[in-house]
């Protein structure tokens, strides 16, 4: 298991309720109420949150990769992330895929994109070997 050498950022947050509770954030910049997936409830649920911040760091991880590579992104790039909740033998699981739109370009080089955010986003790294996913370039 990898040790962090120097902790960038601490994201800390306050959760009461569980799926159907309320979340916020110590520095007061989110303050969200939560709800059970597929009820009518008014608040998100952690797989709409963690898709949120998985497309938003991938698009980051794109960023990073195009400046290496000398490609310019376009403006209307676009993630659209989903991760399913489901079981497997009782148990729950979670599965996901990244859909990954780079309007413009061509698509070997939209590619190499994908594969090298892929590499170094933080959450790809996270779910690797843990969990199904599925990086598609749409």
């Amino acid at each position: 298991m990898n040790q962090l050498q120097k902790v960038l950022y601490t994201g800390k947050t306050h959760t009461t309720g569980g799926r159907d509770g309320v979340s916020r954030s110590s520095d007061g910049r989110l303050d969200i109420k939560l709800s059970s997936p597929g009820t009518s409830g008014a608040g998100t649920n952690p797989e709409q949150l963690f898709a949120a911040g998985w497309s938003a760091c991938f698009i980051g991880a794109m960023g990073l990769a195009a400046g290496k590579m000398k490609i310019a992104l376009p403006a209307d790039l676009a993630v659209d992330a989903e991760v399913d909740l489901g079981t497997i033998d009782n148990a729950y699981f979670l599965q996901a895929r990244l859909n990954v739109s780079l309007p413009g370009l061509d698509r070997e080089a939209a590619q190499q994109l994908v594969d090298a955010a892929h590499q170094t986003c933080p959450y790809s790294k996270l779910t690797r070997g843990n969990i199904n996913v599925e990086i598609n370039l749409v």
